[in-house]
C-alpha cells in the first residue's frame, strides 16, 4: 500500500514538472494563436522602412503602413511572404504595450540574433508603452509573440506596378502592391492572345515576377492566390505600358 501510493505521488510530481515546463510554450501559443519569437530593429534616417527591400516594392516598401514595415527571416519563404502582415507583441510588461505593434507588412527579408522580425524603427517604437520606447530601443533584441493578421489598405484596390527593371517592349517584371487580406500570391500568369493561353511569369525575387518578351498590345493578368483560387485583374496592363508606373487592377483580394 506505502509503495502505491509512493508511485501515485511521482506520477502527481512528474505531471507538475511536465505543467512547468510547458507554461511558456503556452503563454506564446494560446489557442495556437501566437507563436513565440524574437525581434530587432533597423535603423534609418526617417525611421520609415528602405526602399531597397528584397521584396522589390521599392518605395512602396518604405512608406506602406506608415512605416510600420518589417524584414522577417523564415516568414519570408523565398519571396511568398513578402506583403503579408503580422501582429507583433514583445513580453516584457514593464516595457511593453498589451497589443504591440497591431499591423506590420514584410517588405525585407534579414536575419539577427535568432530573431524573426527585423522591425522599422516607427513599427519597434510601437510595441512599447507610452513614455518607455528608449528603454526598449536600449534593450535591442526581445522576446515577442506574433500572429498573421489580415492586412487592410483603405482606399486602395489591388494595383500592380511595372517594375523599373523591365524594359519596354522585350522585357517585363511586375510586382503586386496593396494585396488586402491573409493572401500570399503564389503565381502570376499573362494572356497570350495570339495562341488563347496563359503564360506563368517567373518569380525573378521577392514579390518581382518577371517575362522576356512578353505578348504585345494590352494584356490580361490574373493572380494565384494562396497556392490555389486565380483571380484575374479587371482591368488590362497598357498596350504602351511604362517602366516605374502603378496601374490599378480595379479588384482587391479579401
Amino acid at each position: 500500500m506505502g509503495l502505491a501510493v509512493l508511485e501515485n505521488q511521482v506520477r502527481i510530481l512528474c505531471v507538475m514538472i511536465c505543467m512547468v515546463l510547458l507554461l511558456p510554450a503556452l503563454s506564446c501559443a494560446s489557442q495556437d494563436t501566437f507563436t513565440c519569437s524574437r525581434a530587432t530593429y533597423y535603423g534609418s534616417p526617417d525611421c520609415y522602412g528602405t526602399p531597397s527591400g528584397a521584396c522589390g516594392f521599392g518605395e512602396f516598401g518604405r512608406t506602406v503602413n506608415d512605416g510600420s514595415v518589417t524584414g522577417v527571416s523564415r516568414l519570408y519563404k523565398n519571396g511568398t511572404g513578402c506583403g503579408a502582415c503580422y501582429q507583433v507583441r514583445c513580453t516584457t510588461p514593464q516595457y511593453c504595450s498589451e497589443d504591440g505593434v497591431l499591423n506590420v507588412v514584410v517588405t525585407d527579408y534579414g536575419e539577427g540574433d535568432k530573431t524573426d522580425f527585423i522591425l522599422s524603427a516607427r513599427a519597434y517604437a510601437r510595441l512599447a508603452r507610452p513614455n518607455v520606447a528608449a528603454e526598449l530601443f536600449a534593450r535591442g533584441v526581445i522576446d515577442v509573440e506574433y500572429r498573421r493578421v489580415s492586412c487592410h489598405y483603405s482606399g486602395y484596390n489591388l494595383m500592380f506596378k511595372v517594375h523599373e527593371h523591365s524594359r519596354y517592349p522585350n522585357y517585363l517584371a511586375i510586382v503586386v502592391l496593396y494585396a488586402a487580406g491573409m493572401n500570399d500570391i503564389t503565381a502570376v500568369e499573362l494572356y497570350q492572345e495570339d495562341c488563347k493561353q496563359w503564360r506563368g511569369m517567373r518569380r525573378s525575387f521577392g514579390a518581382v515576377w518577371d517575362m522576356a518578351n512578353p505578348p504585345i498590345g494590352s494584356i490580361k493578368l490574373r493572380f494565384q492566390v494562396n497556392g490555389n483560387a486565380w483571380v484575374q485583374s479587371k482591368n488590362d496592363l497598357p498596350a504602351l505600358w511604362n517602366a516605374g508606373v502603378a496601374y490599378d487592377s480595379a479588384i482587391q483580394l479579401n
